[in-house]
């Protein structure tokens, strides 16, 4: 390892061990940028003219907030830093928006918009998804920036603040500036490593449709014991409904939401990848499809799960016979997927099996696409090559998240290879309370991304 490169990587080392980052994330964790309450919408600008428009500036970049063009949505902002248009041009992308902060649900003595050190976890809302996360790409880029005199390459961001309500207008941006956001890779971070203490690249996303499957056969409910027997009973028949989509093992059975994208190769990069991690929920390993190990199931195919089921009013039954039923659902997908036909598909298959009657209710907006990039690309090797560089370890190389990320956007949209490095883990509570960072993986992902983006500004033959 040369010695300049080693000096940022002691740079961004030194701003943890300072308190920098900590503090930094303590004034970004401050803002409650809440998207799924519209009343917090203040907050989404203010974070990205307040929070982000003077680091982004500090760094070199000019930025601007651009109004989202879906009215269901917040800001966005772009920034570009070009040093020279013959460089590699590298783009990069982070969420400010979070979920419900669920204050009254977090244990005593943690607040969500207060950044609390506990050993070695930071809580607070955001501090896993996704402040920290940008936060640490963008304190790399400082130490590589005060190491270098300057990055060696371009780049371009695009942060957004509607991620958790499903990115709406971050698409319509993506296309209505391509050129603004033309690059050779996206290289950004979100989402959970597959163990805390092993770095992982992920390369895509698995997609994911809610819906509503909605019986309702009368007008409010009736005694069941002057109508027991008499009266069909809606929450028993979507149950029935319900299952004739999966086995009773889990095994989906709509026939077109049966991916045909596992391949030999697929399941050879996903042979060695770890799905259980210590103090996680066991897994289920008789639970989904037969034939399948758990690491297929969860990366290399689709999932059904019913989120909610609700039949007349479970806090309080009374002896009365509903007169509707409504259960939740989602499906989680993978590449090979067709995503305009999952609901036409459910309404064949649940035709067939005789619930005419079953109404299917879309929850999102236009299905997603699920995206893949194998672990041989070129990109791969070189990123995975420099977090190898750094930490001594062989990063896990998983081609798509089991969970989803706007990631078509920028895979389809701009034409992109997308490698994403995540600087959390599985049991950081994200989207509940008691989110939190580690801060032993904070402090690595700093160095970690001091490393890449200083070799990414350094010729091949240099390094």
């Amino acid at each position: 390892m040369t010695d300049a490169r080693q000096d940022a990587i002691a740079r961004a080392e030194g701003y943890f061990d300072e308190g920098g980052f900590q503090a930094d994330l303590a004034a970004l964790v401050a803002h409650p940028t809440e998207s799924q309450d519209p009343a917090q919408r203040p907050h989404l600008d203010r974070y990205l003219t307040e929070a982000m428009i003077p680091r982004l500036s500090g760094l070199g970049f000019a930025p601007r907030v651009l109004d989202n063009p879906d009215p269901r949505g917040g800001p966005l902002l772009i920034a570009e830093r070009i040093e020279d248009p013959a460089l590699t041009t590298v783009l990069t992308y982070g969420h400010g928006d979070v979920v419900r902060a669920q204050t009254d649900q977090w244990r005593d003595g943690l607040s969500p918009f207060v950044l609390t050190a506990e050993g070695d976890r930071l809580y607070g809302r955001g501090a896993a998804d996704n402040k920290g996360q940008h936060l640490i790409n963008l304190a790399a880029l400082q130490a590589v920036i005060d190491t270098r005199g300057h990055l060696g390459f371009n780049m371009r961001i695009i942060f957004e603040m509607s991620e958790e309500t499903g990115s709406p207008g971050l698409a319509q941006v993506c296309r209505d500036h391509a050129d603004a956001l033309a690059a050779d890779v996206l290289i950004a971070s979100d989402g959970p490593r597959l163990q805390a203490d092993v770095p992982t690249l992920f390369m895509g996303s698995r997609a994911a449709l809610a819906f509503d499957l909605v019986l309702e056969l009368r007008s409010g409910a009736h005694h069941s014991g002057n109508w027991g027997g008499l009266l069909a009973d809606p929450a028993m028949i979507l149950a029935h409904a319900l299952a004739t989509i999966c086995d009773r093992r889990g095994q989906i059975q709509v026939p077109e939401w049966r991916p045909d994208s596992l391949t030999p190769a697929l399941r050879d990069a996903l042979r060695d990848l770890p799905v259980i991690e210590a103090g996680g929920p066991q897994v289920d390993v008789d639970w989904g499809e037969v034939g399948l190990t758990p690491t297929e199931r969860a990366f290399g195919w689709n999932s059904f799960a019913v989120l909610a089921m609700t039949a007349g009013v479970p806090d309080a039954p009374v002896n009365a016979i509903a007169g509707r039923a409504r259960a939740t659902c989602q499906l989680r997908y993978v590449v090979g997927t067709d995503p305009d036909d999952i609901l036409p598909a459910l309404r064949r298959h649940l035709d067939r099996h005789g619930h005419h009657a079953v109404r299917i209710v879309p929850r999102d907006g236009d299905p997603a696409h699920a995206t893949r990039l194998m672990p041989d690309h070129d990109w791969v090797r070189r990123v995975a090559g420099s977090v190898r560089r750094t930490t001594g370890q062989d990063p896990h190389l998983l081609p798509n998240l089991a969970g989803s990320l706007p990631n078509e956007c920028f895979a389809e949209i701009l034409g992109l290879p997308t490698i994403w490095v995540p600087h959390s883990y599985r049991g950081c509570c994200q989207h509940a309370p008691d989110e939190h960072a580690l801060q032993s993986l904070s402090r690595q992902a700093l160095a970690i991304m001091a490393g890449l983006w200083w070799d990414l500004g350094t010729p091949a033959d240099s390094t």
